[in-house]
């Protein structure tokens, strides 16, 4: 009986991933050696090199510089280091973020650039293909390879209301078909916040460990867990939204419906609005940080009070999910005052009498996480291996305040010794 085709493209699928592992490992190879490393006939290896060299997946150079004998030197088949072969995209509010994967896994380009707040989502996929289409030709890129894109939006992704798992919301559904009419591959899409906690357990602050609770804390408050090494999603697309952990049950409307949400406390703009509350003007972030880092004391007790409100709603999340670290992601994360006052909540409010060791520190990756968590999105859903992605060239989310120590590594917080 002969085999499906769909069996067929498996098997086709496999031999490549086999040559492209072979390839990433162990660098420039001949025909010969890939036939040799990974076993597969010589019809076999040369149709799978000559389909990869079409779509300019990997490229064919001369080894001269290591033949030192006559003739013509041999060809070495070798990744195509300008090959976009992996898309990470987040979309934020007023901003998105773009990082292009090669098949080595190396970021070959990355950028930040501003979006329409108002922009719907057909507007925001060309905005996108835009971006993509600048940075294609700036870093001259080659978009032939590209097998994939990874898409990371603010809010529901999932539609919660559908029993289907894989339904989007309309929102995020146009705009990944915006993006997938263009480029012709599948767009894989999750909710913004959740990649960034994806991608700190792949390269970032939380990389060697399984169970992370990720807050980001800027305009808005958003989070992402991953427990027991799975990026956790929920029944309903709708875990990890920690900003909208209700912290006053009288408090002021929320636009998820509820009422005194933890983003509704916290986020910047609520900040600034508190401190001109108590007779001190803050034009903007920047200048709320600076103000902080100077000693102004209603700027830094408005911090306190509100790195206090974070600590305890992620004390009681690592209560329930016990993980090693938390890691903050976001400008108020610049500051050791705020990471401290968060730390001293969740060493004495989370089970302060069990012995565990949880750490608490900022992102190690900055405001390119998500993308790069959308790509690490991709990797696992190709099945393929996402360790050897190297940062992105692209600025960072939130750059170090004076009289900060940067993007440090977590602190431990030793629960349970107080």
């Amino acid at each position: 009986m002969p085999e499906r085709p769909d069996a067929l493209q498996r098997l086709r699928n496999a031999h490549e991933t086999a040559v492209l592992g072979e390839l990433r490992r162990s660098g420039a190879l001949s025909r010969g050696e890939l036939i040799r490393r990974v076993g597969l006939s010589r019809t076999t290896l040369f149709a799978i090199v000559s389909d990869l060299l079409q779509r300019e997946t990997v490229v064919e150079q001369h080894a001269a510089e290591r033949q030192r004998g006559r003739g013509r030197p041999p060809t070495e088949i070798t990744l195509n280091p300008r090959g976009a072969e992996l898309i990470g995209i987040e979309i934020q509010r007023s901003r998105m973020h773009v990082v292009v994967a090669n098949a080595a896994h190396e970021i070959v380009g990355g950028l930040r650039e501003p979006i329409p707040a108002d922009a719907g989502p057909e507007k925001q996929a060309e905005a996108v293909v835009a971006a993509v289409d600048d940075l294609r030709r700036e870093r001259r890129i080659a978009l032939a390879p590209l097998k994939g894109i990874g898409l990371g939006l603010p809010g529901f992704v999932r539609d919660p209301a559908s029993a289907d798992p894989r339904a989007m919301t309309p929102f995020a559904a146009r705009v990944a078909a915006g993006l997938e009419g263009h480029f012709g591959v599948p767009v894989v899409t999750d909710n913004n916040a959740r990649l960034a906690a994806l991608a700190e357990v792949t390269w970032g602050a939380a990389r060697g460990h399984d169970n992370l609770v990720y807050l980001r804390w800027s305009d808005g408050v958003g989070g992402g867990l991953v427990i027991d090494g799975r990026l956790v999603r929920g029944a309903h697309g709708a875990a990890g939204e920690i900003g909208h952990t209700s912290c006053d049950v009288q408090g002021p409307p929320c636009h998820c419906g509820g009422r005194g949400c933890l983003e509704g406390v916290i986020r910047l703009p609520a900040l600034l609005a508190r401190c001109d509350e108590r007779g001190t003007a803050v034009r903007d972030t920047d200048e709320l940080l600076s103000l902080a880092a100077g000693g102004d004391p209603v700027v830094r007790a408005v911090l306190s009070e509100a790195a206090v409100l974070a600590g305890r709603v992620l004390a009681a999340l690592a209560a329930h999910t016990d993980p090693e670290c938390i890691v903050i992601d976001g400008e108020p994360a610049a500051l050791d005052e705020v990471l401290t006052t968060v730390r001293e909540q969740v060493r004495t409010l989370s089970l302060p009498a069990a012995p565990r060791d949880i750490t608490v520190g900022r992102s190690a990756l900055g405001g390119d996480a998500a993308a790069r968590g959308a790509v690490a999105l991709l990797l696992h859903s190709f099945g393929e291996d996402a360790e050897g992605l190297m940062p992105p060239p692209v600025p960072r989310f939130a750059p170090p305040v004076p009289g900060s120590a940067g993007p440090a590594a977590p602190v431990a917080v030793e629960g349970g010794r107080a």
